[in-house]
């Protein structure tokens, strides 16, 4: 079974750090780019941040730069969030999505669960 799962989600105070995972199982998730998500209530789903096959990452919301990288970890097959100085506006729902092959550009194939993020004082 190919699954993408996330984990370590929560509720956060503003300016709280919290660093979400994503697992495979069933597959070799180096081979592939990856995509986070987050879906606002109310609001479309759109991009965060993606990393490629090579390690290359591509910002698609501005307002994260600085705050949120991404990186993998090839020994547990997974790619981290790492979320720093949260702000309420960060909230939502996020989720991993893998490329179907090692570029942010390539098309979307294997979407994740999703995870609670909650910054709230």
């Amino acid at each position: 079974q190919l699954q993408l799962v996330e984990s370590g989600g929560g509720l956060v105070q503003p300016g709280g750090s919290l660093r979400l995972s994503c697992a495979a199982s069933g597959f070799n998730l180096d081979y592939y780019a990856l995509t986070w998500f987050r879906q606002v209530p109310g609001k479309e789903r759109e991009g965060v941040l993606c990393i490629s096959t090579r390690g290359a990452r591509k910002y698609y919301d501005d307002s994260v730069v600085g705050r949120f990288t991404t990186s993998r970890d090839y020994a547990t097959n997974s790619v981290y969030l790492e979320m720093n100085s949260l702000k309420s506006e960060d909230t939502g729902v996020y989720t991993c999505m893998a490329h179907s092959s090692t570029r942010c550009e390539d098309d979307y194939w294997l979407w994740g669960q999703g995870t609670q993020v909650s910054v709230s004082s």
